[in-house]
């Protein structure tokens, strides 16, 4: 039987359908939009009148609201001061007027709300009306006290259900009296208590009409601290969290009668979110499509709601961000912040904020990642039901001093896991070690070597690891050496999505340019795919991409998505390049996902709501708000709103991304491979959602047996999420948890890692001078000397490839000099700085000793200066080696 697999792209989850499939907007939503996008959405819905003029934007919001409008939801979901005082006034002036039920409205009979705990799908609490209510509920006692304010939502394609709901900054009160019931309005009252809440100004009295329902047990209760570490893999694309749920996680929860809810698809009984003595993942609502689903990861993504008052910005966050997005266009004036965890090293900046509407504001970096990492926390109290006070944040093992450092000071009400605190390599490590002692497939005493692959969505890194497991006689004694090998900051995830991106664009402007026709992927790429690895070693990566990269320029005269180059164009025209480039990325990783997500999914193409295929194999993507700017020859840009007849299929992208990903793979495992060193290894660990791709295993055997290879591409039951993805997050959990209750016993010794990049300076003669070498353990420091008055130096930082990162200005230290004996400087830096080196230094003479810093991710300069046969030093100054975590950024326009 056939079965075609179809969703939607851009669908609004608040969109609801009318009995002939037409969608339905709000003013809000509509106001958020371009004209282009108004127009767009009359054509799609064949509105006459708003395309048969030149109607303005009001006029075409007013042609859609006339035809296709929707009444907008007046939730009370922002706080405002005073607005639970003006409830409990209407309470008791206005609202008089009961009218029975007759039990057409069922609620809960236990009900249980906890104080700073948003209230939502999680919870399952769910409300049948055989009568229309409105969207805010009051929960009131005995006495007539309002004791809280709830909402309610209206569950998709089940009429007359709703789900209770409350944000996490909502107090309820506790009066004395405790009997409680809900009051549910019609919905033009639920409109009036909104405008009652949020209006400085009284309101017209009114006759308001309510159902009064008792709740059968409904408690109100303060969150339980609890000492459970959450754990956070803070990624460059996705976020995943997690805790081991052990016995005394909290007291109050564990004497709940039933304390598993549901977090099943459809709203069903069954898919517990929460289980004892055991790993629980955080799940995240993806509400960007219609069919809403539950995952185990959140997008590592930030947008800026709203502006309108600087000093209580709005940000929306993972899922939400995406939804916000897509209602607003790709072409929206909204800020949207992507790849946050690049800004490690710089995360003090501040950045300017604009809404869709306009507003402007500005916040710090640090403020936005503290806005993200406490959604994620907010996401797991609601789904634990407890206050989560101890972190455990993963970090690259490059960067995890900074990393550390950077979540203490931006998370000051949090206490950040830095004693154990285990690096991204060595927490997907320890997952295989905890697999080996729960399986018995060990040798006590044996030494283990292994090699670590992380394949992200910006970088990749490759780490060695020496272990072995001894059966002590109160626990295991694990001994495990770890040492960082090599990495690419320049390729993970993102290059993939950027390779398809730039395929897609290249079969678009063939389609769109009038010709009509599909160019073939071999007409861009024409080595055959056995030979594909032997021509890469022989001839480099770039002779594979050329004529696909030329040909990408030539598509940028159709489809433009440079969008720096039309800065001094006009807004109009720079939004639409802009909006070119994030609609064909949120498409190239779409496919990229569904392609690899191992679906049987062999083809995909892009159609239109009303077209129907009936092909089982092929992805069908539908598009309902398609939306291009062709450029015309006289430079003018055209709208384009049907997709192209095309059909992409799994062996071109196969063949478009094999070249890059053998690349990385040999650059890292090539010098082991030559050496012998490979054979060492028995295990070659591979994680991170890109290394799912098949390609990645293909590429590694030609270095390594295929048996060697942990290579886990299954999902959990019942998850989406490949197991690749959590085995960091899974790792430090169990990690923690085995310390915690003294299962394990580890010894941890970080060995000094290679360096990838060269530090050099010039000297008076313009000779260069190699301080630190690239890729070599043991010269790590060096010194270059300059006479006494110089008020700068400039030091150089340079990739093993050859290619020069960074030049880096070091000035400012004269005032920091002080007196000092070489004792003193020997036991501030030990052997970077030699006796032997200082006693030369003569009168007039500074010398910049530059060595690696403490966790070799930088580099350090001190100065010591000779004067009137007196040493002195200057405060020691870092320099980072990469000043962002990946230096190639997608999202900068150029691409």
């Amino acid at each position: 039987m056939n079965k075609t697999y179809s969703y939607r792209l851009h669908n609004h989850p608040l969109e609801p359908q009318s009995s002939k499939g037409q969608a339905r907007f709000t003013r809000e939503e509509l106001e958020e939009m371009t004209t282009f996008e108004l127009r767009n959405i009359c054509y799609k819905e064949r509105l006459v009148e708003g395309i048969a003029g030149t109607l303005d934007r009001e006029e075409l919001i007013r042609t859609i609201l006339k035809f296709r409008g929707m009444q907008n939801t007046l939730r009370i979901e922002q706080f405002r001061k005073g607005g639970f005082e003006r409830i409990q006034s209407v309470l008791g002036r206005y609202l008089n007027a009961q009218k029975p039920d007759h039990g057409s409205i069922k609620v809960p009979a236990r009900i249980v709300l906890y104080q700073g705990i948003r209230l939502g799908r999680l919870d399952g609490y769910k409300i049948e009306s055989g009568t229309v209510i409105g969207e805010n509920v009051l929960l009131v006692n005995g006495n007539g006290e309002l004791c809280g304010i709830l909402n309610v939502k209206m569950i998709e394609d089940q009429p007359g259900k709703y789900l209770l709901s409350a944000p996490s900054h909502w107090e309820h009160r506790i009066t004395s009296n405790q009997n409680y019931s809900l009051y549910f309005t019609r919905r033009q009252d639920s409109d009036y208590l909104y405008h009652a809440y949020y209006s400085d100004r009284p309101l017209i009295p009114s006759n308001l009409h309510y159902y009064r329902v008792p709740v059968a047990e409904l408690e109100i209760r303060m969150p339980e601290p609890t000492d459970t570490v959450l754990a956070i893999d803070f990624g460059t694309s996705n976020t995943t969290a997690g805790a081991y749920l052990g016995s005394g996680y909290g007291s109050m929860i564990q004497r709940e009668d039933s304390p598993v809810r549901s977090t099943d698809r459809l709203l069903g009984e069954s898919n517990a979110y929460r289980t004892q003595d055991a790993v629980n993942y955080v799940v995240f609502p993806n509400v960007t499509d219609k069919q809403e689903q539950w995952l185990e990861l959140l997008p590592t993504l930030a947008a800026a709601a709203d502006c309108a008052d600087p000093d209580n910005v709005r940000l929306v966050y993972g899922y939400d961000a995406l939804a916000y997005i897509q209602r607003n266009g790709h072409n929206s004036r909204a800020t949207v912040f992507r790849g946050m965890k690049r800004w490690v090293n710089d995360y003090e900046r501040v950045e300017e904020l604009m809404d869709a509407a306009g507003n402007t504001a500005y916040l710090s970096r640090s403020e936005i990642l503290k806005g993200y990492i406490s959604y994620v926390v907010e996401t797991a109290e609601q789904q634990f039901k407890c206050r989560f006070e101890h972190l455990h944040i993963s970090s690259p093992v490059k960067l995890k001093t900074q990393f550390l450092d950077m979540f203490n000071q931006i998370l000051p009400d949090y206490r950040i896991e830095m004693n154990d605190a285990l690096d991204e390599g060595m927490a997907v490590l320890y997952n295989t070690i905890a697999d080996q002692i729960d399986k018995g497939t060990y040798i006590d005493g044996e030494e283990y070597q292994a090699l670590v692959i992380d394949c992200g969505g910006g970088t990749t890194d490759l780490s060695s690891c020496r272990f072995s497991i001894h059966e002590g006689r109160i626990s295991y004694g694990l001994d495990i050496h770890t040492s960082y090998e090599n990495g690419d900051t320049n390729f993970g995830g993102n290059n993939i999505t950027y390779r398809i991106m730039q395929w897609m664009k290249i079969v678009f402007a063939e389609w769109y340019s009038g010709q009509q026709r599909r160019i073939d992927m071999d007409a861009l790429i024409d080595i055959p795919g056995a030979e594909l690895f032997r021509y890469v070693d022989e001839y480099g990566i770039k002779a594979v991409y050329e004529g696909m990269d030329a040909r990408y320029l030539e598509a940028e005269k159709i489809i433009p998505t440079k969008y720096r180059d039309y800065e001094h164009h006009s807004r109009d025209e720079y939004q639409r390049v802009r909006g070119n480039f994030y609609f064909l990325w949120a498409m190239a990783d779409q496919m990229k996902q569904e392609f690899f997500r191992k679906t049987g999914i062999l083809r995909s193409r892009f159609q239109d709501d009303n077209e129907t295929i009936l092909d089982s194999d092929i992805k069908i993507t539908k598009v309902d708000r398609w939306f291009l700017s062709i450029s015309e020859p006289d430079g003018r840009l055209r709208n384009e709103y049907r997709p192209p007849d095309v059909v992409f299929n799994i062996r071109e992208i196969n063949q478009l991304i094999k070249a890059d990903i053998y690349e990385i793979v040999r650059k890292f495992l090539d010098e082991f491979y030559q050496d012998g060193r490979l054979q060492d290894y028995s295990i070659i660990k591979l994680t991170g959602q890109s290394c799912r791709i098949d390609v990645f295993r293909e590429a590694l055997k030609e270095f390594v047996p295929g048996r060697s290879i942990e290579f886990r591409q299954k999902a959990k039951e019942n998850s989406q999420v490949p197991d690749l993805k959590l085995a960091c997050l899974r790792g430090a959990i169990r990690y923690l948890n085995a310390k915690k209750i003294g299962m394990i016993k580890p010894v941890l010794t970080n060995e000094i890692p290679a360096i990838p990049y060269s530090v050099s300076a010039y000297t008076h003669t313009r000779q260069e001078k190699m301080l630190i070498r690239s890729l070599e353990r043991n010269r790590t420091y060096g010194n270059v000397s300059r006479p006494q008055h110089t008020s700068e130096i400039e030091f150089f930082v340079w990739a093993d490839d050859g290619s020069l990162r960074h030049r880096y200005i070091y000035k400012g230290w004269a005032p920091s000099f002080r007196q000092v004996v070489y004792e003193e400087i020997a036991e501030m830096y030990g052997d970077h700085i030699i006796q032997d080196e200082t006693d030369s230094i003569s009168n007039g003479e500074t010398k910049f000793f530059v060595f690696a810093g403490d966790q070799r991710w930088g580099f350090n300069v001190v100065p010591v200066l000779r004067e009137n046969e007196q040493l002195y030093v200057a405060n020691r100054q870092f320099f980072a080696f990469e000043n962002d975590l990946s230096e190639l950024d997608f999202f900068d326009g150029t691409k």
